[in-house]
């Protein structure tokens, strides 16, 4: 069970408990919040409210989320493709059409399924039950490197290197149309869309701190090839952020249009260059997980 308390300021007055809570805690969506209120579990100022009240500068709002029912996840004999291993955590490439870790509807065949039966009981535990070893995620149809940790003290370390920006993280991407500039900096906060839940967004309101910088390595007049460099690693990032300039990645039918006429299954987008500081011998290790078929593909047909 975890509590959590919030304090409610004048740029949130008059907002509804359930909004307000489902912009302060992204992991859970607005039909889980309205659950919780309906099931007691949201006290503001020491009583229980409905999910139309709204909130008032002052109010002292507590918030109690039960521990999940978790399903066992099943190792699965998953091959994976792997760029580095030792016994503290390994690298892996991953594939488009692959989920990270289990979720309602995804239970079978992510990444954390491959993993425990290629790692048996050796992951780390600090993430929780659904999300064994995995220090970052990408998205089910983006692809590329990925860190997996196989102790806990392991996984501390590379957390944090993760949340002070020092680990190296570069992604190619391919977007729609032809950017105006060699390079650039996009640094706008990514929160939740405010009207549909499912995406992301920039939001200056509610958004979390996020920087994109990119340069531009090819240009096919109507596509432009990029290399995305991250300060933070915030859901969607790469995808929102170049979409807010006008130029959504090839594929994305989310942020992008709803035409696919490269037929492509998801962003164009890969995660090629990780490189981070191994907490226990303190080498600086880098891998490049070289471009997925589908990708080379692309860029061969743009060049004609």
């Amino acid at each position: 069970m975890e509590t959590l308390n919030f304090n409610i300021t004048e740029e949130n007055n008059n907002i509804r408990i359930d909004r307000y809570l489902a912009e302060q805690c992204p992991d859970l969506s607005r039909s889980y919040i309205q659950k919780l209120v309906k099931d007691g579990a949201v006290f503001v100022n020491n009583r229980q409210v409905k999910a139309n009240y709204k909130v008032q500068p002052q109010d002292q709002v507590i918030l109690t989320i039960p521990d999940m029912q978790v399903p066992d996840i099943l190792p699965e004999n998953i091959p994976l493709d792997i760029l580095y291993e030792d016994q503290w955590l390994l690298v892996v490439n991953k594939p488009k059409d692959m989920v990270v870790h289990p979720s309602a509807g995804h239970m079978k065949g992510t990444l954390v399924n491959a993993v425990m039966a290629h790692c048996g009981e050796h992951l780390s535990g600090i993430n929780g039950v659904l999300r064994p070893g995995i220090v970052h995620r990408i998205d089910k149809d983006t692809t590329g490197a990925l860190l997996i940790c196989k102790d806990d003290t392991v996984h501390r370390d590379l957390a944090e290197q993760l949340k002070v920006h020092s680990i190296k993280r570069r992604y190619r991407a391919i977007v729609q149309g032809n950017l105006k500039e060699d390079q650039g900096t996009v640094d706008a906060p990514v929160g939740r869309h405010p009207t549909d839940r499912k995406k992301m967004a920039v939001n200056y309101k509610n958004g979390k701190e996020a920087v994109t910088h990119y340069q531009v390595l090819e240009r096919f007049g109507n596509a432009t090839y990029i290399e995305c460099r991250l300060e933070t690693g915030r859901t969607h990032q790469i995808r929102v952020h170049m979409a807010s300039l006008g130029h959504p990645l090839l594929g994305d039918t989310i942020y992008g249009s709803s035409k696919n006429p490269y037929h492509l299954q998801g962003q164009a987008l890969h995660a090629m260059i990780l490189g981070f500081v191994h907490p226990i011998t303190r080498e600086y290790l880098e891998f490049q997980a070289p471009l997925p078929e589908y990708f080379i593909k692309l860029l061969d047909k743009l060049r004609k």
